[in-house]
């Protein structure tokens, strides 16, 4: 089969590399047999790797990607999770998420993750699962997650009975990179992007506004070609995190005037450069006993 043969089919009836296959395998094992499932679907490669198996264990047809959508999902990031279901070939529907609305999600403690995803799962539940005939619903947490201190998100997984078949299956980010790049998964080498709301310090509180100056100050950042970034929220102060081996194209013309003004556009007084480069649990870390 050619190269254009092969891309034209959806991802999931790509063929896979014996390693790989393996895999797949063992994540088909964990997801069972339910009649139609649900996967929470972010567009990120967890996610992705995990709706692409389910297909391939269940077919298409008993597969549904579920995107959960609120002022903390960027519009870049919505629009790439439609293309990425529509290259694995499985349909998506999109459940309207109201987080902003309880407290305990705006106070925004290091369990903040938790009010989100419980939000997702009840939303999942109450709203899509008996429209769309969902038996099961699986989401993308993979087994280095499992193992962090700073994913409160679990916790509401394991309330709501959401099965995790990488976890299960013992994928680590690595593996399901290497499953990603044998789908041909255009994002199969996109950096994480956790969800807007994780640019505001913890205790200090979520609002829409803040949500859309982080995703306006982000948006001129990555338009001026850096392959990762974070602007997390300060007050009037925005402090950009990038690659390091990026950090000295962000300060040298012709590229620091247009980041200083695109930032500035954002609403934020200040643009400062974290010399640390991205730091992925930047604030839930220190909060939880781990410092990097």
């Amino acid at each position: 089969m050619s190269a254009t043969q092969l891309a034209a089919q959806p991802a999931w009836r790509r063929p896979l590399p014996t390693a790989e296959r393996a895999m797949a395998d063992r994540v088909a094992a964990a997801i069972g047999t339910p009649d139609r499932l649900g996967v929470a679907f972010s567009g990120g490669v967890d996610s992705a790797v995990l709706l692409a198996l389910a297909a391939r264990a269940l077919g298409p047809a008993r597969t549904l990607a579920v995107l959960g959508v609120s002022p903390s999902l960027a519009a870049t990031e919505r629009s790439a999770a439609h293309d990425l279901a529509g290259d694995i070939g499985v349909p998506l529907v999109e459940v309207r998420t109201f987080e902003g609305d309880d407290p305990a999600y705006r106070a925004n403690g290091p369990d903040r993750c938790f009010h989100c995803k419980d939000e997702l799962f009840t939303r999942i539940s109450d709203t899509v699962a008996d429209r769309y005939g969902l038996t099961a619903v699986a989401y993308g947490e993979n087994a280095d997650d499992a193992r962090r201190p700073d994913r409160p998100g679990s916790a509401a997984a394991r309330d709501h009975a959401v099965l995790r078949p990488l976890v299960e299956a013992g994928l680590a980010k690595a593996d399901v990179r290497a499953v990603a790049r044998a789908l041909r998964l255009a994002n199969a080498d996109k950096p994480a992007a956790p969800c807007l709301a994780s640019r505001i310090p913890h205790h200090e509180v979520v609002t829409p506004e803040k949500l859309a100056q982080v995703e306006a100050a982000e948006r001129a950042v990555a338009a001026l070609g850096f392959a990762d970034c974070r602007v997390r929220h300060h007050g009037d102060v925005a402090r950009i995190e990038l690659p390091v081996d990026e950090l000295p194209r962000a300060v040298a013309d012709p590229v620091r005037e247009p980041l200083l003004d695109g930032v500035r556009a954002a609403g934020f007084r200040f643009v400062a450069l974290d010399v640390a480069g991205v730091q992925s649990g930047a604030f839930t870390l220190p909060l939880v006993g781990v410092h990097g």
